[in-house]
């Protein structure tokens, strides 16, 4: 007579979570999809040059790092509204959210009479600093911006979000202006 043996087996699962802090690391990986982005609307438009994309990449990464960015827009603009443009804005609520691959840069756009331009905004905690504290992150940013007044978005025109950035709980979503 044979045997048979039943065994009841049973397993255990548990997850557990931790986010590490947002690093330099991070802030640079996510500042590599916005450059991606505006290499591709260098390949369409010539602008932005390459020096300004690796600037904006160190001013990207210097206010990620150290939580004081809002949002940002790159593009170009006809003076009364943006004629093509990128927006990307942070959340830094620790939601895990996809990664999009960079790409997708609005192609075709009229530019004729237009200028390269991009309008940046800080957040509350950029606010709470102190005149010198603000002063020494902005010599560390070879971008100088002066205050502006924020472009419009131009008759006819919609942003539509399209992607998702993100690293370790922070993340950019980018909005596309389309016509």
């Amino acid at each position: 007579m044979d045997l048979l043996l039943k065994f009841k087996v049973m397993s255990y699962s548990y997850s557990h979570s931790h986010t590490a802090p947002f690093t330099r690391t991070h802030a640079r990986e996510l500042a590599s999809k916005v450059a991606a982005d505006l290499r591709q609307m260098q390949v369409f438009y010539k602008k932005p040059t390459e020096k300004q994309i690796d600037d904006y990449v160190v001013e990207l990464v210097e206010l990620l790092v150290g939580g004081y960015l809002s949002s940002v827009d790159y593009g170009f603009h006809t003076g009364s509204g943006w004629a093509v443009a990128l927006s990307y804005t942070v959340h830094s609520d620790g939601t895990l959210n996809t990664n999009d691959r960079a790409g997708r840069a609005p192609v075709g756009a009229n530019i004729s009479g237009a200028y390269w331009y991009s309008y940046l905004r800080t957040n509350a905690k950029w606010d709470n600093l102190s005149q010198s504290e603000r002063e020494k992150i902005r010599a560390s940013i070879p971008i100088k911006r002066n205050g502006a007044a924020e472009p419009a978005v131009g008759l006819g025109n919609v942003w539509v979000e399209d992607k998702v950035y993100s690293s370790n709980g922070t993340s950019f979503t980018r909005r596309t202006l389309k016509s």
